[in-house]
């Protein structure tokens, strides 16, 4: 790469993805081996906690043929049915702890999709066991279970990675070496959005109780959270979610398509996820939090400067959140713009269009999937013809650059800007795999390699940590009016110590959890 004012301060991250052996080569080392990491040619004895559904999709990548499948956990077996089916030979758990008891000595490695409020008290219990863990974004519901599993990832010495597969997309690293390259000079503001959520939020009131099914762990399910009897909805959640479907122009969708909890519409509650901050917000802000080496260390000030309302237990359909960040090394402060947005672009440079803006078909470098590849990859983009194309844009001294989807796409604004433009040379190591799609498969043996020796996976724990940390402040936010100051040394807010109640969860006796 070329010397530039960028490239020498990101050799921490540059380094990370080198693909540096570890001495001796990929799982050579007596230290290696006797930490629970396995040689490549020898196959991991796979675990998952969740076995139906994202978890289901991500045990499948992982074992890709190539592994072994030997425990499953799910407190629903409805849910479960999927993985339970596919490896018939696992044995089957409703609680995760006695599969960790019963069958550790046989695990290497431990997939967890359970919902966002149990990601840390799984992933910990399994590191403490010696465990491997791949945990679906984001990391943890709040900041404090994020820096926990850091500091845990650093003790316990596994093989760790968040499920924010854009992180393996080329576009997302070729989106840093332009940064890097000086091409669109300081970046002082990000703005980065999605749309409205697919599952019900704005409730007023608590469905009525029904019975649990019998093949439904509710207490297990809770974990952590606090006691509540189990609804799966009654007449009037029904009626407001048809009603809700046909202000969204859904009228044709089942009304029944979410339960009142279970098993989608949990991330929507303030106790159970984050919303889209956490779904969709850790994926499209992916090359930001890289490109721009953002970390809690160097946050200022969190704020919601808009929401559509303050339901009493889920998040707002429409919201805005701010970040403020100071100072890093080389880099002037940048403030982090995150909307939940009606549809289309919730940002444009100014005097360009989106016309302007988006990409001239067939003209600039390819990068990444092509349109055909990734039709469910952009959220937004609703349609190319009225949209930039874009649903991330970096507002730099120089210029623009947009990244799209989960961070698979990547360009210059205006398009005119991109079509006569030169990649710099590449810098950042690509991710095993050919990237296409959602790069789901590359991410997930991206942590496979790394169980066997290889190098660290691209969103281990020392990053996924701080990145998710930072992030799901801005959940916390969504409660207040007003600039929430943060201190991170002590990890809270120090103007507001009502905030700080979603900082740190307050957890059910019996489920508390510490390193």
């Amino acid at each position: 790469m070329p010397e530039t004012r960028f490239s020498r301060r990101y050799f921490f991250y540059g380094s990370l993805l080198a693909g540096a052996l570890p001495r001796g080569g990929f799982g050579s080392t007596t230290s290696l081996k006797a930490a629970g990491y396995k040689s490549p040619n020898e196959k991991l004895n796979l675990a998952a906690i969740g076995a139906g559904g994202q978890p289901a999709a991500d045990l499948r990548l992982a074992h890709a043929g190539k592994e072994n499948v030997v425990a499953l956990a799910d407190v629903d077996w409805v849910r479960g049915k999927e993985s339970f089916e596919r490896y018939p030979g696992a044995k089957k758990y409703k609680d995760f702890r006695q599969m960790l008891d019963k069958e550790g000595k046989d695990v290497d490695a431990v997939v967890i999709g359970t919902p966002d409020h149990m990601h840390a008290t799984c992933a910990l219990a399994c590191m403490q066991a010696g465990k491997h863990v791949y945990v679906e974004k984001p990391l943890t519901r709040t900041a404090w279970e994020s820096r926990l599993l850091t500091s845990a990832a650093e003790k316990y010495k596994v093989a760790t990675q968040m499920g924010n597969q854009g992180y393996s997309h080329d576009a997302t690293r070729v989106a840093c070496e332009i940064l890097w390259s000086g091409e669109i000079g300081d970046v002082n503001e990000v703005h980065a959005w999605t749309g409205r959520p697919s599952w019900p939020q704005e409730m007023t009131k608590v469905a009525a109780p029904s019975p649990v099914p019998d093949t439904l762990d509710w207490d297990l399910w809770l974990g952590g959270a606090a006691a509540r009897p189990f609804t799966a909805g009654d007449d009037d959640y029904r009626k407001f979610i048809a009603e809700r479907n046909a202000r969204n122009g859904r009228p044709n969708a089942a009304p029944d398509q979410f339960g009142f909890y279970l098993p989608f519409n949990w991330r929507g509650y303030y106790d159970f996820g984050s919303s889209l901050i956490g779904d969709w917000g850790i994926h499209i802000l992916g090359p930001a939090n890289w490109g721009l080496q953002l970390a809690p260390e160097h946050l200022i000030s969190v704020e919601c400067i808009k929401k559509d309302s303050l339901p009493p237990f889920t998040f707002p359909d429409e919201l805005a959140i701010k970040y403020e960040f100071g100072p890093r090394p080389g880099m002037p402060p940048v403030t982090i713009h995150w909307y939940h947005h009606g549809g289309g672009d919730a940002y444009l440079p100014p005097n360009m269009t989106a016309d302007e803006a988006r990409k001239i078909p067939g003209q600039g470098p390819a990068v990444g999937p092509q349109p055909a590849q990734s039709a469910s990859a952009a959220r937004p983009p609703a349609s190319p013809a009225t949209t930039s194309g874009y649903n991330s844009i970096f507002v730099g001294s120089k210029g623009y650059l947009g990244t799209s989807g989960r961070g698979e796409g990547v360009g210059l604004l205006p398009g005119k800007r991109w079509a006569e433009y030169k990649l710099p040379d590449p810098y950042l190591q690509r991710s095993p795999g050919a990237s296409t799609m959602s790069n789901h498969g590359s991410h997930v043996r991206d942590w496979v390699r790394a169980c066997k020796g290889g190098a660290p996976a691209c969103s281990n724990f020392s990053i996924a940590g701080k990145y998710t940390e930072w992030l799901v402040l801005g959940s916390a936010a969504v409660h207040f009016d007003g600039k929430l100051l943060w201190d991170n040394a002590k990890g809270e807010f120090s103007n507001n110590k009502e905030a700080n109640r979603w900082v740190k969860p307050t957890f059910r006796k019996g489920w508390e959890i510490k390193i």
